[in-house]
């Protein structure tokens, strides 16, 4: 799982660092003058970038190292890597939203346009007066172009007596309903036209917002919009450079974690010889002779001069880890035997529960209890600690007798 872990930050990670370059490589490419001081700005911006990535990993390395001046180097490298990457995200993010937000206020006034065109075409379709199809209008006037009123009055413009006003009357009638229905048909077809348009526009010229995320978020925070929109494009810009120049580094210290638990050398069979452990080496406190000062006495005859006997102190030793105690207490070593990293770290745990102590993170208690000198080797895929094994309830018994034993002597 670790592994999968790992593998899945470093792709992300590099998702953003290729993102973070492929934006410097444009704002780069945009300062040269001609193609190749172009590729040449491009190229520059990109390894800038790339270099950017890299930076966490020298500095802490040097720190680690106590090598302050390659530290201090590679501090100023990254500020200005950093620094310069993060102009070029800027650019590149507010040039983007501003086309982009931009192109939908465009889009969103047109079609304000066309509703506010077809609601008055509607409107206007609205006034016409009552009429039948043009057609059928257009008919009536043909039949009654045909008939005598119509030459007696020389097309309604001679009119003298009363058929022939009311002849006129009526073909005046019919033109005027001619009219209505011409009027009616061109306002249909604007409104069908108009209709089309409306119902072909895409959805952000629907959106009364040209830009909805800040206009939310302006809602709610209180700002005006512009300044949720300057906001926005930094935080994009940190985004990508703050991906790119850690991700790495963050994703590779999914396998840092578990060095410490990684074996010496690999070994292909249990090696049945004794294993001497520091834990046993200071398991007694190491007395040394010392010489004791020379006392002056009263003289009282010619040899009556004469020195102290020679005696013993315990050096005081550091004290015992909880690492050394529970190796004391509860591990044995024993030929032929071994135990996984994974059953030791479950019974050290339990140890301190019983003991009511803090126990160590894994792999702080790997490297502690590698310190005391038992053989590691990685077995089958897991990592075993060779020639020790868990002492038994009886052991357990007889060092706890020992241990009071020890106590009321003292």
């Amino acid at each position: 799982m670790r592994h999968l872990m790992g593998v899945l930050g470093v792709l992300a990670a590099g998702v953003l660092l290729a993102v973070s370059a492929a934006m410097n490589w444009r704002f780069g490419y945009q300062l040269g003058k001609t193609e190749l001081d172009g590729l040449i700005y491009g190229s520059a911006s990109a390894a800038a970038d790339c270099l950017k990535a890299l930076v966490p990993f020298f500095f802490f390395a040097a720190i680690r190292n106590k090598m302050w001046s390659q530290a201090a180097a590679a501090a100023v490298v990254g500020i200005v890597m950093t620094a310069y990457s993060l102009t070029s995200a800027l650019g590149h993010a507010a040039l983007n939203r501003l086309d982009t937000t931009g192109q939908r206020a465009a889009e969103a006034q047109t079609y304000k346009d066309v509703r506010a065109d077809l609601a008055r075409a509607q409107e206007q379709l609205g006034w016409v007066p009552q009429h039948r199809p043009a057609s059928v209008v257009q008919s009536d006037l043909d039949n009654a172009r045909n008939q005598r009123p119509w030459a007696w009055t020389k097309g309604c413009t001679d009119v003298t007596g009363k058929q022939g006003r009311d002849f006129c009357q009526s073909y005046h009638g019919l033109t005027a309903e001619l009219a209505a229905g011409r009027e009616a048909e061109k306002l249909s077809v604007r409104i069908s036209e108009l209709s089309g348009k409306l119902s072909s526009a895409s959805g952000s010229a629907v959106m009364a917002e040209a830009d909805p995320q800040a206009a939310v978020l302006a809602k709610l925070s209180g700002f005006s919009i512009d300044t949720i929109q300057i906001a926005m494009t930094v935080f994009i810009a940190l985004l990508l450079e703050v991906g790119s120049c850690f991700g790495m580094y963050v994703a590779f210290s999914q396998w840092r974690m578990y060095d410490d638990m990684a074996p010496a050398a690999p070994v292909m069979a249990a090696i049945a010889t004794p294993v001497i452990t520091a834990a046993a080496a200071v398991a007694a406190p190491v007395r040394e002779t010392v010489p004791a000062q020379i006392t002056a006495k009263p003289r009282s005859g010619a040899n009556d001069n004469k020195t102290a006997p020679a005696t013993q102190r315990i050096v005081p030793m550091a004290p015992e880890t909880d690492v050394e105690r529970f190796y004391k207490e509860s591990v044995q070593t024993q030929d032929g035997s071994s135990m996984t990293a994974t059953e030791l770290y479950e019974e050290y745990c339990a140890w301190c529960e019983e003991k009511e102590k803090e126990p160590l993170a894994l792999p702080t208690f790997g490297r502690e209890f590698g310190d005391l000198g038992v053989q590691k080797a990685k077995l089958g895929g897991r990592v075993r600690y060779i020639g020790i094994a868990l002492k038994g309830a009886r052991d357990l018994e007889e060092d706890k007798k020992l241990t009071a034993f020890k106590d009321k002597a003292a």
